[in-house]
């Protein structure tokens, strides 16, 4: 039971912290929408989502006026589309066909998107795997509320090169195609390593085939509320400060759990995980940054930074998993620099660079998220940075990420606007020593040592 306790300091939280349940994302599968038949397959697409999810925005709207906890956002994940549109797509085209009606759906239920135009080829590529990856920039240019992803990699398979080498120049050619909104696309695009079948955080949310028909899954953030928390364990040991983080998680968590028990209850669909990431906003005081700060760091990006986050992480986790049996997706500390106002002004102080933000991602929640980067870096470049984010995770046994936004016509010292939530972004410099040979050879890199673990 959640006593008045609770709930008073749950109230002060979000009036004053900056508490909020990030998003509510309902997982739907589409397996059961497989046609051969490209117009039947979008109607049975478009059909689902919009039964599934009819009351998705409603419900959400009700527990936000009921406990006075904000929902920031209300979301959808589907099975991956190459495997959805593997019959009835012959070309790239007929896929961005698909794109065009899945972001007809998320306007007609009212998400602001929809995650799961993706494919999953951590060990080799099918036709329909190329075919989609290959129509992303398009479906990207011609939609408003698809999110794409790419699992190129993971511990028990390797890595894809031949698809890493793939998805750098998709990245690119998909910067070109939303060069007028500064390379927008690119901030909808995700590749991924160890992706989770779970994940309610966009872009690389998907529903993975050993999921429900359908589920509930919650993101809870609370960046403010831990730099709070920490406040009050200035000059304490590691002792203390890692029980106040742990403990603050604790109650986020809570609030998480339950948001998911009442939106599963009246929709009548079952729960399946919190996912407790402390996701930044470009909004003052809701930052990961400043949390380190807290810590003890004049600036992110300072010697101990790495360090700080390992801990921070751990802490959250452990604080997570105490307050809902079912804690899953990421959970942890997102580091986006776009979406985190601290971590843009270290950028700009020229404390965090690219190689920083890399160290980093072997302790966070995911990886090089939002980094803007010159547009005239190249494909090979692109793909070697997404490379070496997907060795980090192949090797650390973790999910690891790459969300680079070339932004065509603008280089280092200047500003990629965004907006809303992915907010903006200082272009960051990147190495611009040549890796094409690497990145040229063909195949699957190995799986490590520690992956037989049968």
């Amino acid at each position: 039971m959640i006593n008045m306790m609770e709930v008073s300091e749950t109230n002060k939280m979000i009036e004053h912290e900056n508490l909020d349940v990030r998003t509510i994302t309902l997982g739907i599968s589409l397996m059961d929408c497989i046609d051969s038949d490209l117009d039947t397959l979008n109607k049975k697409i478009y059909d689902k989502i919009t039964t599934v999810a009819k009351d998705l925005i409603s419900t959400g709207q009700e527990i936000e006026k009921e406990f006075g906890i904000p929902i920031v956002n209300k979301r959808i994940s589907i099975t991956p589309v190459s495997l959805v549109g593997a019959s009835a797509c012959k070309t790239s085209e007929d896929y961005v066909e698909v794109a065009k009606t899945l972001d007809r759906a998320a306007h007609t239920v009212g998400v602001n998107f929809i995650g799961g135009y993706s494919a999953l080829v951590s060990k080799g590529m099918t036709k329909s795997d190329e075919l989609l990856i290959r129509s992303i920039p398009q479906a990207m240019a011609q939609t408003e509320r698809i999110c794409s992803s790419v699992n190129v990699g993971s511990t028990k398979c390797g890595i894809n090169m031949d698809a890493v080498r793939l998805c750098g120049e998709i990245v690119k050619a998909t910067a070109e195609a939303t060069a007028d909104n500064d390379s927008l696309g690119c901030a909808k695009l995700v590749i991924l390593c160890n992706a989770p079948d779970d994940n309610p955080f966009m872009a690389g949310a998907f529903l993975g085939v050993t999921e429900a028909d359908a589920i509930i899954n919650v993101g809870v953030s609370g960046p403010g509320v831990v730099k709070k928390a920490i406040e009050k364990a200035r000059g304490k040991g590691f002792e203390e400060l890692c029980e106040t983080i742990k403990k603050t998680a604790f109650k986020i968590t809570r609030v998480g759990q339950l948001v998911a028990n009442e939106a599963s209850q009246r929709m009548g669909i079952p729960f399946g995980i919190i996912d407790l990431s402390l996701a930044p906003t470009p909004a003052i005081g809701d930052s990961i940054a400043e949390i380190l700060e807290e810590i003890g760091l004049e600036r992110v990006g300072a010697p101990g930074t790495t360090a700080a986050l390992a801990m921070l992480n751990d802490q959250v986790k452990k604080g997570g998993v105490m307050a809902s049996s079912y804690v899953g997706g990421l959970s942890g500390a997102f580091i986006p620099v776009s979406e985190d106002q601290g971590m843009i002004d270290a950028v700009n102080a020229g404390s965090l660079t690219i190689e920083k933000l890399e160290a980093m991602t072997c302790v966070c929640s995911v990886g090089l998220d939002m980094i803007a980067i010159p547009g005239k870096t190249s494909a090979a470049t692109i793909a070697g940075i997404i490379a070496d984010e997907m060795a980090i995770g192949m090797v650390n046994q973790k999910t690891t990420a790459a969300r680079l936004i070339p932004v065509i016509g603008k280089d280092v010292g200047d500003t990629a606007e965004f907006g809303g939530l992915l907010g903006y972004a200082p272009i960051m410099p990147v190495n611009e020593f040549a890796c094409d040979a690497f990145i040229n050879r063909e195949g699957r890199m190995p799986a490590p040592i520690h992956s037989f673990k049968n």
